[in-house]
């Protein structure tokens, strides 16, 4: 898995994730689990390295609750479309 911070120069900052496809299946399975459990969990760096991304939690929510951001799995754009 590779994660990388993108500042976008605005106050905002974007987060790409990179996954080989066992990594795929293992979050699959860990959306599964944390779906049922109503609990949470991490992508841990190795902190080998420069700085970056140290831990991204992921974590239950009630349906009530307030969101911040939306899945968007529109396809992607191209740069300088």
């Amino acid at each position: 898995m590779e994660v990388k911070i993108e500042d976008f120069k605005t106050g905002w900052y974007g987060i790409t994730v990179g996954l080989k496809d066992d990594q795929i299946d293992k979050i699959i399975n860990a959306l599964k689990l944390l779906k049922k459990s109503k609990d949470h969990f991490h992508f841990r760096s190795n902190y080998v390295g420069e700085g970056g991304v140290g831990d991204i939690e992921f974590f239950w929510m009630e349906n009530s609750s307030r969101d911040n951001m939306e899945i968007d799995d529109s396809p992607a754009i191209e740069p300088n479309r």
